[in-house]
């Protein structure tokens, strides 16, 4: 079991919250606008990216200090952060989709759909400050 790393947590849930930030503007175009703003749907693209792995990484950290084994997969660490309590299960699993994101602008499965991405802007912007917030409060 290695201990609990708050540093570790701490840059990752500073990458989140910067994410979130660089998401706003984008957020309150139309859908028109964003599909002709081919940078803002790559800076989207990437942000989310980086927001989903930075929570993962988070996960995966505390899931470990606490003495168990790794997830199998990014989904498990949503499944096992929820029952281990520190975001609660219900809500980790309304944040489990999140990693077939992921996965999809990771890999390029299918195409991506633009209005795919444009929707989870405002999920990622509903559920991940309060992702954010219980991470912050199981640190301190």
């Amino acid at each position: 079991m290695s201990p609990l790393d708050k540093a570790i947590i701490t840059k990752k849930l500073s990458v989140m919250v910067g994410a979130l930030k660089a998401l706003e503007p984008i957020r309150t175009m139309h859908l028109e606008d964003y599909r002709q703003a081919v940078y803002k749907r790559k800076a989207a693209e990437k942000l989310l990216q980086e927001l989903i792995e930075a929570a993962i990484d988070i996960n995966t950290h505390i899931i470990t200090a606490s003495g168990h084994t790794p997830p199998d997969d990014y989904y498990e660490s949503f499944t096992r952060i929820g029952e281990l309590g520190v975001i609660g299960f219900q809500f980790a699993e309304k944040l489990v989709p999140s990693t077939g994101l992921r996965n999809r602008l990771v890999h390029e499965y299918d195409d991506i759909q633009d209005s795919i991405i444009y929707d989870s802007i405002s999920f990622a912007e509903n559920l991940y400050p309060k992702y954010v917030q219980a991470a912050e409060r199981y640190i301190s």
